[in-house]
């Protein structure tokens, strides 16, 4: 795992030393985002100061440079296999969801809305981000710690009641917050830092397996078939998002199945609408198409002889050959 900046493995004790050192001079800016990996400025009261970069930065700063004396390791996520008194490093590349995050942050600031419950509902806030700045020898510096926000985690003001002294009083707030105190992920300088390897993967939905395998079916489909893709998407990473298809994809034999022209043969003879362009090349807009696309490989469409309907086969299981002589007429 290399830092996009020096070639070289990044070194997670030397970050933690330093960011140490500096502690006092950090300021902090907080970020919810939803499950669409969009997100919203929050601010926060000069007296949560303190407990921002507490909660976020110096839990994980003080767990590297205390555990570094007791045997701390660090491997590639790559090789992760849950093991304690680890932490893992992968490239922020590889992960496609943390990626656009913090893309949209560092590139579209201005453009990010602020939260407000009246606007935007929080059931589907997905997780918190805080974004630490410093000054260092060449410029300002940032990294930022991401934590996975439970539905459990909101309580909310219209259906709760606090304790006052001896006695209940309605909720002061819309939505008060209980926040994760546990370390899960770093972003430093275009490395992933994974303390919590289940809510790593849970935070940015990235299974590192599917992701292989993802890749290496999309190489045979593209290499078989011409595909071609809206802006922004490739085949792998709708591979990846949809495990049902996936699933069905890495069952697939790729080299035994139709050729292209039979392929859409086959639609057409279902009455399906799976498009072309002018070079003949099938287009994916969505995971629908990709469905269907992966569907007719898989002749997943059939066209009952007894009352002419068509049909979708949810499972099929292939039949062996018949005993016996076949029934004469």
């Amino acid at each position: 795992m290399e830092n996009s900046n020096s070639g070289e493995p990044f070194d997670v004790f030397l970050w933690a030393n330093e960011v140490d050192e500096i502690k006092n001079n950090v300021s902090a800016e907080l970020f919810l985002f939803n499950k669409n990996y969009t997100p919203y400025k929050i601010k926060y009261s000069d007296k949560l100061t303190g407990a921002v970069k507490s909660m976020f930065m110096q839990e994980a700063v003080n767990y590297i440079t205390e555990e570094a004396d007791k045997g701390l390791e660090v491997r590639d996520y790559e090789r992760a296999d849950g093991e304690e008194k680890v932490v893992y490093r992968t490239s922020l590349s590889k992960v496609g969801r943390a990626e656009t995050l913090i893309h949209l942050i560092e590139k579209e600031y201005k453009d990010i809305d602020y939260f407000s419950e009246n606007e935007y509902d929080f059931k589907k806030v997905k997780g918190i981000i805080a974004k630490f700045t410093y000054p260092g020898e060449e410029g300002m510096k940032t990294f930022y710690i991401a934590k996975l926000l439970p539905a459990s985690a909101a309580l909310k003001g219209a259906t709760s009641w606090e304790i006052n002294g001896e006695s209940f009083e309605p909720f002061s707030a819309e939505i008060a917050l209980k926040m994760p105190d546990d370390n899960q992920v770093a972003i430093v300088d275009g490395t992933i830092i994974v303390f919590n390897q289940a809510k790593f993967e849970n935070l940015f939905q990235y299974d590192y397996k599917s992701q292989v395998i993802a890749e290496a079916k999309a190489k045979e489909l593209t290499e078989k078939y011409k595909l071609s893709f809206a802006e922004g998407l490739t085949l792998d990473s709708l591979l990846a998002d949809k495990k049902p298809i996936l699933k069905k994809v890495q069952a697939m034999e790729i080299a035994e199945e139709m050729p292209q022209d039979k392929l859409l043969d086959y639609a057409d003879e279902m009455q399906l609408e799976l498009m072309t362009d002018d070079d003949g090349s099938i287009i994916i807009m969505d995971d629908k198409d990709l469905t269907m696309f992966v569907n007719l490989l898989n002749e997943d469409y059939y066209i009952s002889p007894v009352n002419g309907r068509r049909y979708e086969i949810k499972s099929k299981k292939l039949l062996g050959e018949p005993d016996g002589e076949p029934p004469r007429g």
